[in-house]
């Protein structure tokens, strides 16, 4: 079903909604995508509009401590992928987005506060194993990634985080994950993040990232301050967002973060910082699908609180 409970005036409606996502790498199954002629008429004839996103969620997923199921969660990334490709079999589904050839770098978040975490990390390591990539030729990195060899040598990403607020881009989730690909992070903070897409077009990135993994299975939905952290932002959503298309992931997760906050606070409080690059990363970057109704959202599972 396609989402809708979010207006276009959410992520700044733009007249030109379908991305050129060749132009900058990114690989969305809801677009199939064909020799792309440069006429952009014929362009716009041969691209599906919906990036299709996979939203799984188990009331088991998250224990005690926010500690993740070791069970639990990587049967959620299995079912999700295999939504995602239309398979019936996880090693199937993980061999659309690897080959035994290929060199793989998962990009994780390790923010101390909120990390990917280990269980996660270990799922889709592997199924990438059993999809034939050897584990030499895996690695799992945040902190450092710009310099790793195996990163440069890298043909695949997966690109993997918790999705939170965040005092410099508004909403920290897949687009922000790769941040850490510039050697100064910092000339990005301006008007709050709002060109993070263009990481997204350097060499050591384009064309690469094959799955944006979203973990929402503790989301933090409010914040204050560019280094604040409080537990109680936090809640059990238990849930897992995946797609090709990383705009269309972060757009669906904001709009569950978003909810969150209508529930809590009972208004629409806007962030402390605007999460705008994510409907720029649509409209001025053309990297993918920000607007509601050009994403086909597929929810799995519990169903309970699922705010979108």
């Amino acid at each position: 079903m396609t989402g809708k409970n979010l207006t276009r005036r959410d992520f700044l409606k733009s007249a030109a909604v379908v991305p050129l996502a060749n132009a900058v790498g990114c690989c969305c199954t809801g677009n199939k995508l064909v020799p792309v002629p440069e006429d952009n008429a014929a362009r716009l004839t041969q691209i599906s509009r919906l990036s299709k996103v996979v939203l799984v969620r188990d009331e088991r997923a998250v224990g005690e401590g926010r500690a993740h199921n070791p069970e639990i969660v990587p049967r959620m990334l299995d079912e999700a992928v295999m939504a995602l490709f239309g398979e019936k079999d996880p090693v199937a589904a993980w061999k659309r987005v690897v080959q035994p050839s290929d060199t793989v770098g998962i990009k994780t978040n390790a923010w101390n506060y909120l990390p990917t975490g280990a269980v996660l990390e270990g799922a889709i390591k592997r199924r990438l194993t059993d999809a034939g990539v050897p584990e030499a030729r895996i690695g799992v990195r945040d902190r450092g990634v710009l310099n790793d060899p195996l990163f440069g040598q890298a043909t695949v990403l997966i690109n993997v985080r918790p999705a939170r607020v965040h005092y410099w881009s508004g909403m920290g989730s897949c687009i922000k994950n790769y941040i850490l690909f510039v050697p100064k992070p910092a000339e990005y903070h301006g008007d709050a993040c709002a060109d993070l897409a263009t990481i997204w077009s350097l060499p050591i990135v384009r064309g690469k990232t094959k799955l944006n993994i979203l973990s929402m299975l503790t989301p933090q939905y409010h914040n204050i301050g560019p280094r604040g952290f409080n537990e109680s932002y936090l809640w059990p959503y238990r849930g897992i967002i995946v797609g090709q298309d990383p705009v269309a992931v972060d757009a669906t997760g904001y709009r569950v973060i978003q909810a969150k906050r209508r529930e809590v606070f009972g208004e629409d409080r806007p962030l402390e910082t605007s999460a705008h690059h994510i409907a720029l990363a649509d409209t001025r970057h053309k990297l993918g699908h920000s607007d509601p109704a050009d994403i086909e959202v597929i929810k799995l599972g519990w169903a309970e609180g699922v705010l979108v």
